[in-house]
């Protein structure tokens, strides 16, 4: 399986440093969240790794291979993005969407071949796509049009998922029902990287948590071992308490409000 690390990895935007000298590993076959405050840098990693930042000092290795030394079409092969919050254009049906993940095993003198077809409905059938194939992706809900995007990057076929708040701005259960397609897909040998808010679905659902403050790694281990009350203080600016999940086990973090109850 594709190992993906950065090795002291400094990123920014302009003349603004966000991640300085960063060294992580995201183990294959596993699921990774990056945790942390609202401008520490969780998305500005997912972008480095994904090739869509530069690096200013050090490097993202795939294999070993800087991936900026990469042809794009091979860095497309090896690796699947879904941005925040993306867009598509009016009208695209889902077919035409997930379609589109197939440009990087295209070449110019054979557009669309037995191959394509067949990852194309692989990926509608592993997000339960099928029935919703000729809708317009503007007309979907919210958790439709998420499993569509993640549609299009299982359709790529690449070993190694990267998706930047993928639950963001959906209901509970849409959350639930992206999450538990990504645990599938993980299942079945799928990488995943992915920023997350919500310390206690990333705590269900990643097997190693990496905990960011101010563009550094705070913490980095599984679940039990970052989700703690120090962590939490440290990296949140709030206290917590950090129970056991009554029916998993797993770490589960209670803020404490400084509401007084009536």
């Amino acid at each position: 399986m594709s190992l993906l690390q950065t090795q002291d990895l400094s990123l920014g935007y302009g003349p603004l440093a966000i991640i300085e000298a960063l060294s992580l590993a995201a183990p294959s076959g596993q699921i990774t969240a990056l945790i942390g405050p609202n401008g520490c840098g969780k998305s500005t990693v997912l972008r480095g790794m994904a090739r869509l930042l530069r690096p200013r000092q050090g490097s993202v290795l795939l294999d070993g291979r800087a991936i900026h030394s990469l042809p794009t079409k091979q860095m497309a092969r090896e690796l699947g993005i879904l941005p925040q919050a993306p867009t598509a254009p009016e009208g695209i049906s889902v077919r035409e969407l997930v379609a589109q993940g197939r440009y990087p095993h295209q070449a110019w003198f054979q557009q669309w071949s037995q191959a394509d077809e067949q990852a194309l409905q692989t990926a509608l059938d592993l997000t339960h796509l099928q029935p919703l194939a000729e809708r317009a992706v503007d007309t979907l809900s919210g958790g439709q049009r998420q499993r569509a995007w993640i549609a299009m990057a299982l359709a790529q076929e690449t070993n190694i998922l990267l998706l930047d708040e993928p639950t963001t701005y959906l209901d509970l259960a849409h959350q639930l029902e992206i999450l538990n397609l990504l645990a599938d897909l993980n299942q079945q040998g799928k990488t995943i990287i992915m920023v997350l808010h919500d310390l206690n679905l990333a705590a269900a659902y990643a097997d190693r948590l990496v905990a960011l403050r101010e563009g550094q790694i705070f913490a980095q281990g599984s679940p039990a071992e970052v989700l703690t009350e120090e962590t939490v203080e440290q990296v949140f600016g709030i206290k917590s308490r950090i129970v056991p999940h009554p029916v998993t086990g797993l770490p589960l973090c209670l803020p404490l409000s400084q509401r007084v109850p009536a």
